[in-house]
């Protein structure tokens, strides 16, 4: 239990025994870390209880602090500001959380539970490989599920493969026509680039061939659907869920390619799933799901043969469920998944990491699901984020225009390989270990410059701000944990010594200011790890490792460890920057992001 929530008992416990027979709210109760201009190191507020009470402020701090002191042992003294009562916690305490904490690996971790949660994040399409737009996407929902599982839920991480409909045919019928037999082993191109290409290509022959038509006299709305591409990909379509074995093979064969070129991507990338879904296996369960509807009266047909959801009294519109051909839309897949998920797990949550743009449409999904009496409806959460874009403005796939992720983390890579080389810090590695280093650095820069932001914000994102050694970045981050790492090893200590080093460990001396500030922070750790759970955040994780690094330096340039005062000093700060350590590792680790111990 953190310091904050023991104030918070203790207070509430005070108050009961000071003034018994008054009811005070819990929730009233509010504890603050202490501002760095007053006195203590924790604040309680006393403004909802002066009147409830009829005390004056300074009066009620007087009687409370007074009782916390003499009934609790906590702290060593306290301060009245101004209806605040400022609280200063003993050496003691901070000496013990060291002594019980410093090399504990699992600190912060909640013991398991049966809550059983799904993270559904990547979720590709397979005309295309991963792009940048993407890479929000893989690192939030990784980072989530690794967040949500050291809460003590039982996680699992889900990939859902768009592997059907228009658009992968689109990439089917250009191979058809312009390809001549490429492969990637015959091109040299990875799998996914490879199909692609071919994506980019339909949309140039299709713009071509509406502006004939157009120019032709035709109306534009009208070109388009009659284009001969565009109908050659409506009959592929037809034909792939007619089971035609010749569409079927070639399908099989284009995303075979893509699913290599996405596992070497993703394996880069440092994230995993347990679990795949495709949309080709969940689209006629989602046929059924709609045929059930139809037969309970919640949905209804056209004319034309489609069928539709009315969602008027709930304050949207009508939504297309199957085309009048018979042919799913994306909805389809998505109720037959949502209910496999949920057949599959019996899952509490199923969170979908998806961007906001598609925040009606996920809107539509729980509605219909819940009409349809579905028990997957009520655990759905849509994990909404915004989107990224490049100082160059918003990327489009059909046109071309996005960046590959794997063309990013190339960059990356490069860049830190740069900044490296340009500050004269490869002496003293060898190649094998330089080129894990810019990876590291790299890497880490691309996921923490991508999770720093609140998810629901929109952002942009400049490769060389994300990689500065003195920004708000994982290379500040990774760089102090290198200096304490390099610190360890001159005083002989291992990364996680055992508690056999310092277990005759005492303390008389006092805790100076900038070691407290850094003992307080470290002491929060579990409170910042639950908040990013709850609020589904993993920029509280990077927000916080920022300021213990920050912390870190701050308490390294004052005070000296291999020259202490004294050897109580030195096994207090030995203890210190090795909790520091083990704390960073983990918040990073649950973020996807390695620390080096040599920068």
């Amino acid at each position: 239990m953190t310091i904050a929530a023991q104030i918070k008992m203790a207070t509430e416990d005070a108050l009961k025994h000071l003034y018994p027979g008054v009811e005070i709210p819990v929730s009233s109760i509010t504890v603050n870390q202490t501002k760095p201009e007053f006195t203590g190191d924790y604040t309680v507020v006393l403004f909802p209880f002066v009147k409830l009470l009829r005390k004056k402020p300074d009066e009620l701090g007087q009687q409370l602090g007074s009782y916390l002191i003499e009934k609790t042992g906590l702290f060593s003294g306290f301060d009245i500001v101004s209806g605040f009562l400022n609280l200063t916690v003993t050496d003691k305490y901070w000496v013990n959380f060291l002594l019980n904490h410093f090399n504990d690996q699992h600190y912060a971790e909640k013991p398991k539970h049966d809550r059983r949660i799904m993270v559904e994040y990547s979720s590709p399409n397979t005309n295309k490989p991963l792009h940048f737009g993407h890479l929000r996407n893989i690192f939030l929902g990784f980072a989530m599920a690794e967040v949500l599982k050291a809460s003590g839920n039982q996680v699992v991480k889900a990939n859902l493969i768009n592997d059907r409909g228009i658009h992968i045919c689109k990439s089917m019928i250009a191979w058809q026509h312009y390809a001549q037999g490429d492969t990637p082993e015959r091109t040299g191109i990875k799998g996914d680039h490879l199909v692609g290409d071919y994506y980019v290509k339909f949309n140039d022959v299709y713009k071509q061939q509406v502006a004939k038509l157009v120019s032709e006299g035709m109306d534009e709305a009208i070109a388009e659907k009659e284009a001969p591409i565009m109908k050659e990909t409506q009959e592929m379509l037809r034909n792939w869920e007619a089971g035609d074995s010749d569409t079927r093979s070639l399908w099989e064969m284009m995303n075979g390619w893509v699913y290599k070129g996405f596992n070497e991507s993703y394996k880069r990338l440092g994230v995993d799933f347990d679990k795949m879904y495709y949309e080709s296996d969940t689209y006629l369960l989602g046929k059924k799901i709609v045929e059930q509807g139809l037969q309970k009266g919640v949905l209804y047909k056209k004319e034309d043969g489609s069928v539709w959801v009315d969602l008027e009294d709930e304050g949207l519109d009508q939504k297309l469920l199957l085309r009048g051909d018979g042919t799913s839309v994306y909805i389809t897949q998505d109720l037959g998944t949502a209910k496999l998920k949920y057949n599959d797990y019996k899952l509490d949550q199923s969170i979908y990491v998806i961007a906001d743009e598609q925040n009606y449409h996920m809107q539509v999904l729980k509605l219909i699901l819940k009409k349809l009496g579905e028990p997957c409806a009520d655990g759905i959460y849509h994990l909404s984020y915004g989107m990224v874009e490049l100082p160059t403005g918003r990327m489009k796939s059909r046109e071309g225009t996005v960046v590959d992720a794997d063309d990013m983390m190339d960059e990356m890579i490069a860049l830190a390989r740069e900044q490296t080389e340009q500050a004269g810090k490869t002496e003293g590695f060898s190649q094998e270990e330089l080129d894990k280093l810019y990876e590291t650095i790299g890497m880490g820069a691309l996921k923490f410059y991508l999770l720093r932001v609140d998810p629901k914000k929109k952002m942009i994102f400049d490769p060389k701000e994300s990689i500065d050694l003195h920004g708000f970045t994982a290379t500040f981050i990774q760089y102090a944990h290198a200096r304490i790492c390099s610190i360890l090893r001159k005083e002989n200590v291992p990364l996680m010594p055992p508690n056999t080093r310092f277990q005759t460990f005492c303390c008389n001396e006092a805790i100076l200011p900038a070691e407290k500030k850094l003992m307080l922070a470290l002491e929060q750790y579990p409170s910042i790890l639950e908040n990013a759970a709850v609020e589904y955040n993993p920029s509280l994780l990077c927000n916080y490792s920022f300021l213990i690094a920050q912390l870190f330096n701050s308490f390294y340039d004052e005070h000296s460890i291999s020259k202490a005062e004294n050897e109580e000093k030195k096994h207090l700060r030995l203890m210190i920057i090795v909790m520091t350590a083990q704390v960073l590792r983990h918040a990073m680790h649950l973020l996807g992001i390695r620390l080096p111990e040599k920068m």
